[in-house]
């Protein structure tokens, strides 16, 4: 029988453990790899080519939305399932949005994280029940024109920008940071502030919070 590669990707060591150790009770899955965030995500499905990667939203570095947009681009039959902690429409859209394949809350009961993992393989969309019908609202808000502000609004260079931003480092150390000019960091600030809205610092970093793109634990 030839088993479902799967990857890990989540930032806590011992969450990814319980995982391992859960799908390995399955017969047909076999875990290839654990990354740590979502720059090693990204890294290590290249090397292992997975067909299943088991995706965190809130990782470091780089955010389970931006990985998963970045792994499909260079590989695009892998199924990215998201497995988060937030129950927002905004996520959940957002991780559909960028080519998963599904999205389920941590505190799924072990069986159904299987059963996803199995109909993503089978060719379909798995969404938790639980999180199901806030994305019928979120779709809602967004066609009627009365929802906040998204990250779908930003391109990938202007979330990793405002990631940056809202972990307190300025232009210069951004520039470094991501091999760019400090005027390119400038014009990328100016275009995600005007998208999004806002006018400080300390309106992106509560916006980057909601959104995930940042924890309080950074």
């Amino acid at each position: 029988m030839k088993k479902v590669r799967v990857l890990l990707a989540d930032d806590h060591t011992i969450f990814r453990e319980g995982l391992r150790m859960l799908l390995s009770q399955a017969e047909d899955l076999d875990v290839v790899g654990e990354a740590n965030d979502g720059v090693e995500a990204v890294r290590l499905t290249q090397k292992l080519r997975p067909h299943v990667v088991v995706m965190d939203i809130g990782m470091s570095n780089l955010n389970g939305v931006d990985a998963a947009r970045k792994i499909l681009e260079t590989a695009p039959d892998v199924r990215v399932l998201g497995l988060s902690v937030y129950k927002d429409g905004r996520f959940v859209t957002g991780m559909l949005g960028a080519g998963a394949k599904g999205y389920l809350l941590k505190n799924c009961a072990g069986e159904e994280l299987v059963r996803a993992i199995r109909e993503v393989m089978a060719g379909k969309t798995y969404v938790s029940s639980q999180v199901s019908g806030v994305v019928v609202e979120d779709y809602m808000r967004q066609i009627q024109g009365a929802g906040e502000p998204s990250l779908l609004a930003l391109t990938a260079r202007e979330r990793e920008v405002a990631r940056l931003l809202a972990l307190g480092l300025q232009n210069k150390q951004i520039a470094a940071s991501l091999g760019l000019s400090a005027k390119t960091v400038e014009t990328h600030r100016q275009h995600l502030m005007e998208k999004l809205g806002m006018h400080s610092v300390a309106d992106l970093t509560r916006f980057a919070i909601r959104e995930g793109l940042v924890s309080l634990d950074d």
